[in-house]
């Protein structure tokens, strides 16, 4: 008891350094844990990723080509450990042929796919920057048509990974973040998406599979990482003081839509039975003796466009990816236009929300469906887009849907969950 009672005096006596090293044990413990926690997930992925490498192939039959296109800038420089600790492991164990391809330098990773060779699939460790990159540098290629089919993994290793969420569970860990990415490319389970075709008048075209975002929301969004001294009130702050700046924030443009087209039935996978041999003799000497009449071809219908002239805190225009499986009798894209009436408590409870959801529209503001559309701009102080994240100069584009352009794997279980939720 005595020896209990001088530990406690002494614990009083020297409480400034008793505190310290309680808050020093405490955080030493938490971060141990966590590293133990990961190496569960490690191990526990790796396992499951040895079951496809032992499984039994034929002699002529050649190992899985898989293609990755790694950005070791993303994450604040700490891509590449993540990608190797995590990642890699799992695809070696599975038994594919890997070819790790490190980008350098902003835009190259679109030089590299015009040089790409055919490959079973290709995997993209990044954020939302390399992730574009790459399906525009595919997507330019003038045999896009036979790489578009090439199924597409997405390793979310970037500070913003915002197709990341239609495609798997999003947790706070990283590391499950990643392996449950990869994993899901081992399964092989994918799902169609569509692709923003997003074209200027002199530069080549970028695609999106995000959508598009032009206005004052966009340019606040920019400048929130200034206020970082101002914690969670960062957000809240950069929307005010940018309304004391400059009222009512209104931007003025000339919308050309047109309407979405109606989507044709899936093609079943099930190939019908082949029809008795006497059915096939018969019908070709029928159509020998009474060729068919073929058909006029149908005259296509001209182009209709309507016209808006918008005056709006904010236009976005976003695909479908957010429910890539459900149900829809057309291919549309969405158009938002936020109500110039917005007021400065709107605006900034609204930006708030947009900094969760980019591509949210508000409860008032304007929604249209198309399928193609013509946004023509002020020719000065546009300002700048932001195309999936990433920042480009503000010019007259048309913006043409690209429906179930290229697929993507995607986790079972997240799969199911967006078929319920469509229900």
């Amino acid at each position: 008891m005595a020896r209990v009672v001088k530990v406690l005096r002494t614990l009083r006596n020297h409480w400034k350094k008793s505190t310290f090293a309680a808050c020093v044990l405490s955080y030493g413990g938490h971060w141990l844990y966590g590293k133990h926690c990961d190496n569960v997930l490690r191990r526990e992925a790796c396992l499951e990723a040895r079951e496809f490498g032992r499984q039994l192939i034929s002699p002529h039959q050649q190992l899985t080509k898989a293609t990755v296109i790694l950005n070791p800038a993303a994450s604040s420089g700490k891509a590449s450990s993540l990608f190797e600790k995590n990642a890699a492991p799992l695809l070696h164990l599975a038994g594919m042929e890997v070819k790790i391809v490190k980008t350098d330098f902003e835009g190259q990773a679109k030089k590299l796919m015009e040089l790409m060779e055919q490959t079973d699939m290709l995997i993209v460790a990044g954020g939302d920057g390399t992730l574009q990159e790459v399906i525009t540098g595919l997507l330019r290629r003038a045999d896009e048509v036979s790489f578009s089919g090439t199924p597409i993994g997405f390793i979310p290793l970037g500070s913003q990974n915002s197709l990341s969420q239609s495609l798997h569970f999003q947790t706070e860990n990283k590391v499950k973040d990643i392996t449950v990415a990869t994993l899901a490319i081992l399964k092989g389970e994918t799902v169609p998406l569509d692709v923003l075709q997003i074209k200027g008048e002199k530069e080549q075209p970028v695609f999106a599979l995000i959508g598009l975002r032009w206005g004052a929301f966009r340019d606040v969004a920019a400048s929130i990482s200034k206020y970082w001294y101002l914690g969670p009130l960062k957000t809240m702050a950069a929307h005010w003081f940018s309304s004391l700046k400059s009222w009512p924030q209104l931007h003025q443009a000339s919308l050309s839509y047109q309407a979405p087209t109606p989507r044709p039935p899936e093609e079943s996978t099930v190939k019908p039975p082949r029809p008795a041999l006497m059915y096939r003799i018969i019908r070709r000497l029928k159509n020998y003796w009474n060729p068919p009449v073929p058909e006029p071809p149908k005259e296509e219908e001209p182009e209709r466009w309507e016209e808006l002239q918008i005056s709006t805190v904010e236009l976005s225009i976003k695909t479908n990816n957010r429910n890539p499986v459900a149900k829809r009798s057309e291919d549309s894209m969405q158009v938002c236009v936020e109500p110039e009436t917005m007021t400065v408590g709107e605006f900034i409870t609204i930006g708030r929300e947009k900094a969760g959801d980019p591509m949210l529209c508000s409860q008032r503001g304007q929604n249209l469906e198309t399928s193609a559309c013509h946004l023509t701009l002020p020719q000065e102080g546009a300002g700048f887009y932001n195309i999936d994240n990433e920042q480009y100069e503000a010019v007259p584009v048309e913006v043409r849907l690209l429906p179930r352009k290229l697929r993507f794997f995607c986790s079972q279980e997240r799969r199911q969950q967006l078929l319920s939720e469509a229900h």
